[in-house]
């Protein structure tokens, strides 16, 4: 957005911050948030580099569909622990995970 457009709106009114501010995260919760996305958006990647569908991937995690498609959009209700073992049926060595996790 371009500063003017900023100026005329915070003159009437409008706050502008991030999203952390905004839901009042700490830190830890803003990377631990982070985190989780990073992941997932790697474990989507794979997936999809390895021609698997949603449904194939359940298959070999012993899960369903519509988890995997909730691991690939970092929803709250999905475990690190979950994530990780997926990425790692997927072939995913440490050093992958760490990779991502840095990128």
């Amino acid at each position: 957005m371009n500063k003017q457009k900023k100026n005329k709106l915070e003159k009437k009114g409008w706050k502008f911050g991030s999203a952390e501010e905004f839901l009042g995260l700490s830190e830890e919760e803003s990377a631990y948030i982070e985190l989780k996305m990073k992941l997932s958006a790697n474990l989507r990647k794979l997936r999809t580099e390895q021609k698997l569908t949603q449904v194939e991937l359940a298959k070999v995690i012993k899960s369903s569909q519509s988890r995997v498609a909730k691991l690939e959009t970092g929803d709250p209700s999905v475990s690190l622990d979950l994530l990780i073992r997926s990425l790692l049926a997927l072939g995913t060595s440490n050093k992958d995970i760490a990779r991502a996790i840095s990128s």
